[in-house]
């Protein structure tokens, strides 16, 4: 006989998305206390040990906690939700969607939009080489001879979490909670048993502290928030893992376990530093009993491996979105899980993002020389989330200029304080995260700018469906037993791959199925409004299928759910597919370097039968040549 509950079901439920929320969404921000206060005065800022300086970078952290992650993300940014759904990309559907604007000003913000989604990436290499390397590091503290051992473990710690990834993370996720759980247990006690020996500290809670901080080191000051900054690296997958959670278990798991926790911890090492000074090596083990130092690192290498997966499924879910909004090649996606849409593994991004991690272990080798490069593409992402945010807040809410106005220079304040602080870290390494973001922005809107020129170009030479209808119905061609399913994204013509089948087979199929593929402006499209079937005569039939970005399609079930408009039997159903070529024109209607770019990407663009789940037995590609 099981045990009666006392807690009401839903009251469990959210205790459970609480508890779900602290190990998906706060890996990264949580995991920050390894590393920030110790680059704060022993890495590239190497600030004096002095109480005031020990209170005034503890004054900041709190205070940036306060009104970047709390103020900011919690109360204003997580407002802006596009039917449930955070991040960037949510922000700009929702911009798109509903902000009366321009088309030249929704190109700029969009483009703005593309921007961040690109940091993003820079910023899923180095959180993962940082947070396990300083997990590790932890073994230098344990016993210094091991100090040479590092680096190959943090290697082989990254290289299997990546390797696992094609098995799913529903298993090892459904542990994420409750081991950040014990995670921010554990930093919240070792910071209050450390702040009970020296409560000087929590003088640190006056923001006087930090004004007082700046006025004595001037511009130094700024440049400290390079290392404060770190505190706050995590913040944006508050917004961009709302979906998954919603708001409100987010908000109750930050201001009841992360918070508290961190601000403990944070606390909790300055104490130390004003007991020891020699403790700045690294504050955060030294702060762990000698008794537990190596339970302890063995929990930081599990909490790093669980920040690094949230940023691994971002990258996987961010890259996701981008290919069914059209900013993105299709790409091989895998589906680990049966139940969970999100289970997705995307084998190239995979690759890609531990061959720059690994990269990136070998040529910094420290967490220490890693800072210095860390934090330039989240600042820049957090900038470019913040003027999307007001952008929906002025446009969409119909907020006052005013205030709008206010809430924007004190947000936008802070934000390019910080951005500033960690541009002078491009020559020491944060070159890379913008190279990287660099070089996926220039993807994204090569292959859009492509796309849509390829689609134009299609459109003009396509033949008007009324007339094809006629002609059909005049010289009457030889029909064959079956069903045709012709993808096209044209909605008014005559697909090419029909026209080219018919020209040299002369026949066409009983049934013949146009289908297009729309990718709306929202996460997900309701079950009853997914389909659109439209009879054309002569046995021809157009389906429009409505997908939301979050979606994958799947072609074959959509049309078996058909079969009550036409007979359809898909074990006779044949899916005819244009593979066009690109070529360059007299008159390139693109840069030269950009339409190389985009042919290359074409040719090795993914399977369209693959991304569409489409058996491949049943596939027919024929060639069209396409000149831009």
């Amino acid at each position: 006989m099981e045990p009666i509950s006392l807690v009401p079901a839903e009251q469990r439920s959210q205790q459970n998305l609480v508890i779900a929320a602290l190990g998906v969404v706060f890996g990264d921000i949580g995991t920050s206390p390894l590393y920030t206060i110790k680059e704060c005065f022993s890495g590239t800022y190497r600030l004096d040990t002095s109480p005031e300086n020990i209170l005034g970078i503890l004054s900041l952290v709190l205070w940036s906690l306060i009104l970047v992650i709390s103020l900011k993300y919690v109360a204003f940014i997580m407002r802006a939700d596009n039917r449930g759904e955070g991040g960037i990309m949510a922000l700009i559907s929702l911009i798109g969607q509903k902000a009366k604007l321009t088309a030249e000003w929704r190109g700029w913000l969009v483009g703005l939009g593309l921007a961040g989604a690109a940091l993003f990436y820079g910023d899923g290499v180095i959180t993962p080489a940082i947070s396990v390397l300083s997990a590790v590091e932890g073994l230098e503290v344990l016993q210094p001879e091991l100090h040479p051992y590092v680096v190959p473990i943090t290697l082989a710690v990254l290289v299997a979490l990546f390797a696992l990834q094609q098995r799913g993370t529903a298993r090892v996720g459904a542990l994420f909670g409750p081991v950040m759980l014990i995670w921010f247990v554990s930093l919240g006690v070792f910071g209050a048993l450390s702040i009970a020996r020296s409560p000087a500290a929590l003088a640190a809670v006056n923001p006087l502290h930090a004004v007082h901080f700046f006025l004595t080191h001037g511009w130094h000051a700024l440049l400290a928030l390079g290392g404060v900054v770190l505190a706050i690296t995590g913040g944006e997958a508050l917004y961009a893992d709302m979906g998954h959670f919603g708001r409100t278990p987010i908000r109750k798991a930050w201001f009841l376990v992360a918070l508290p926790a961190l601000l403990l911890n944070y606390f909790g090492q300055g104490a130390l530093l004003m007991r020891d000074p020699g403790a700045v090596q690294n504050p955060f083990y030294l702060l762990v009993p000698p008794g537990v130092l190596a339970l302890m690192i063995g929990l930081a290498t599990v909490a790093t491996i669980i920040a690094s997966q949230a940023v691994i499924s971002g990258a996987f879910s961010l890259t996701a979105q981008a290919i069914q909004l059209g900013f993105c090649p299709r790409l091989s996606i895998h589906y680990t899980s049966e139940e969970g849409m999100g289970q997705i593994y995307i084998p190239w991004i995979n690759w890609m993002l531990l061959l720059g991690i690994v990269g990136l272990v070998l040529g910094f080798e420290s967490s220490t020389h890693l800072a210095a490069a860390y934090g330039i593409a989240v600042t820049g992402t957090m900038t470019l989330t913040t003027i999307l945010a007001l952008v929906v807040a002025v446009r969409v809410w119909q907020w006052s200029p005013l205030s709008s106005s206010l809430l924007a220079a004190g947000f936008l304040g802070i934000d390019l304080a910080f951005f500033s602080a960690n541009i002078v870290k491009v020559v020491q390494g944060g070159w890379f995260p913008l190279a990287v973001g660099g070089v996926v922005f220039t993807l994204m809107t090569t292959w859009k700018r492509g796309r849509d020129l390829m689609a134009a170009k299609l459109r003009e030479e396509s033949v008007p469906l009324d007339r094809f209808l006629a002609e059909i119905a005049q010289h009457p061609p030889l029909r064959v037993p079956g069903t045709a399913v012709f993808l096209t994204g044209n909605q008014d013509g005559v697909p090419y791959a029909l026209l080219h089948n018919l020209e040299h087979n002369h026949m066409l199929h009983e049934t013949v199925v146009f289908m297009t593929v729309l990718t709306e402006s929202v996460p997900r499209v309701a079950p009853d409004k997914r389909r659109e079937v439209r009879r054309l005569g002569e046995g021809l039939f157009r389906i429009n299928l409505h997908y939301g970005y979050m979606e994958q399609p799947n072609l074959p079930r959509v049309l078996k759910s058909s079969s009550r408009e036409f007979d359809i039997d898909l074990a006779d159903t044949n899916f005819f597919l244009s593979r066009e070529t690109v070529v360059p024109s007299s008159k390139p209607s693109m840069a030269r370097w950009q339409l190389r770019l985009f042919i290359g990407l074409t040719r090795n663009t993914g399977s369209v039968a693959r991304y569409f789940r489409i058996p491949a037995e049943r596939v027919v590609e024929l060639g069209a040549q396409v000149a831009l």
